[in-house]
């Protein structure tokens, strides 16, 4: 779906993007006059973003799609500090080495969602803020940019009331996070032009921060955007799993699991996800939403379908879509199901006699003893041994749709080392242990 330059406000609003705006018209305005450069942050705090993020990498592809440019600005020096935004307790500290690191697989992720290049005028940039973050002298810095800032203004600043009045410590270097969030800003007005940064609702003191610096110390028009906090119907925070968060990255959550999450969705969520997170139009999303009852999962199956192909490709997205029809309609284990590998121990019970033309063919009878608690984990159906054990106590684990009752489980193989089995947890989460006798 592309739109023109001049839309951008109208699908931006009209998708459920806006939470609030330092100056609606005003953007709207320039957006239909001029190419706006805008850019959201992402620190490397991880080897791949998560389904959090997800709103605001949509929201650069929006951008693109109008016809503007997005810069996804990587956190290569912030990260060092640590973004104090919504945590209860200060961030563990990485190396230049793990950040680089983070920074390349967190790259595969954008080049998914955004046309890069370096030629074109819309074309994404990929920038990195300890380009100039890492160059900062500290006295010229506090005299140049920290008179900027009042700790007055700082203290009232979500991020930094949320530890005060909990009573958790804030570090000093953590209090400093706002001041290169809108140095940043700054920085990127004057190497590229950029005029507006977007980001979560949770960032806008540290984006209007950014706007009022631009202003004071460049004479820059600029604006902020952000989005609200994504909520299910339910109440729940969006992307939250038994397992915790849902990477974007397919070497930390396979794409089948990813279509599995998006299928999951609750009924009421699938007309507003699908505005968000897939670029369907907003007719055909209509006609999805006005499904009633079982149709429904029609919907969902969509939903799922789309976004698993704008992060992994059609075929991908193709291969999840076949494992799940094949899972739960047919109840088989498609090629596409997540897998573990796990050690069994084995003890030989007995010998199966039979003859060939008089002589005796003796087949070894193996017992396998295959402890379920890591694979689960490891599969993300829970987050802890004690949540295995409860789930296996409840009935909810199945082997080859059999009920499992202990978690040392057991079953008997002819003379074999080593096979797979299909496991389920509940009805929607299935997968493949793969099991190797340690002799």
């Amino acid at each position: 779906m592309a739109t023109t330059k001049s839309d951008l406000i109208h699908t931006l609003t009209s998708r459920g993007y806006l939470h609030q705006c330092t100056d609606l018209a005003g953007l709207d305005e320039k957006a239909a006059s001029v190419i706006v450069t805008g850019y959201i942050g992402f620190d490397a705090t991880a080897d791949s973003l998560h389904i959090g993020h997800l709103v605001q990498i949509m929201m650069l592809r929006r951008l693109q799609q109008a016809g503007h440019r997005p810069i996804a600005l990587m956190g290569g020096g912030t990260t060092k500090i640590g973004d104090p935004s919504g945590r209860d307790e200060t961030r563990a500290l990485l190396d230049n080495a793990a950040i680089d690191s983070n920074i390349a697989k967190i790259q595969e992720t954008f080049d998914r969602f955004l046309t890069f290049g370096g030629t074109g005028k819309t074309d994404a940039i990929l920038a990195n803020n300890a380009e100039w973050l890492d160059k900062l002298e500290y006295i010229p810095f506090l005299r140049d940019i920290g008179r900027h800032f009042t700790v007055n203004k700082m203290l009232t600043m979500d991020s930094v009331k949320l530890r005060l009045d909990r009573e958790q410590p804030l570090t000093f270097l953590e209090f400093n996070y706002m001041i290169l969030q809108g140095y940043d800003f700054v920085e990127l007005y004057r190497r590229h032009g950029c005029t507006l940064q977007l980001g979560g609702s949770d960032q806008w003191g540290n984006i209007v921060q950014g706007v009022d610096l631009g202003r004071r110390i460049a004479g820059a028009e600029l604006f902020g955007f952000t989005t609200p906090l994504i909520m299910t119907s339910s109440g729940q925070k969006m992307g939250k799993s038994v397992s915790g968060a849902v990477w974007l990255g397919a070497h930390r959550l396979a794409p089948y699991d990813y279509y599995q999450f998006w299928r999951n969705t609750e009924d009421g969520d699938v007309g507003r996800f699908m505005k968000l997170f897939t670029d369907l139009p907003l007719d055909e999303i209509a006609r999805y939403e006005a499904l009633q009852g079982a149709e429904i999962n029609e919907g969902k199956k969509k939903l799922a379908f789309e976004a698993t192909a704008l992060l992994h490709g059609r075929e991908a997205a193709e291969a999840a879509a076949e494992t799940a029809r094949k899972t739960f309609e047919e109840g088989a284990a498609g090629d596409a199901l997540p897998t573990v590998t796990a050690a069994a121990t084995t003890s030989v019970m007995g010998k199966l006699n039979a003859s060939i033309g008089g002589s005796p063919l003796i087949t070894p009878r193996i017992t396998v003893f295959l402890n379920l608690l890591d694979p689960l984990i490891q599969l993300g159906f829970a987050a802890s041994k004690g949540e295995v054990r409860r789930h296996i106590a409840s009935g909810a684990v199945r082997i080859e749709n059999e009920k499992v009752t202990d978690e040392n489980y057991q079953f008997i193989r002819e003379n074999a080392m080593e096979g797979e089995l299909k496991i389920s947890m509940g009805k929607k989460r299935h997968g493949i242990i793969k099991w190797k006798a340690i002799k």
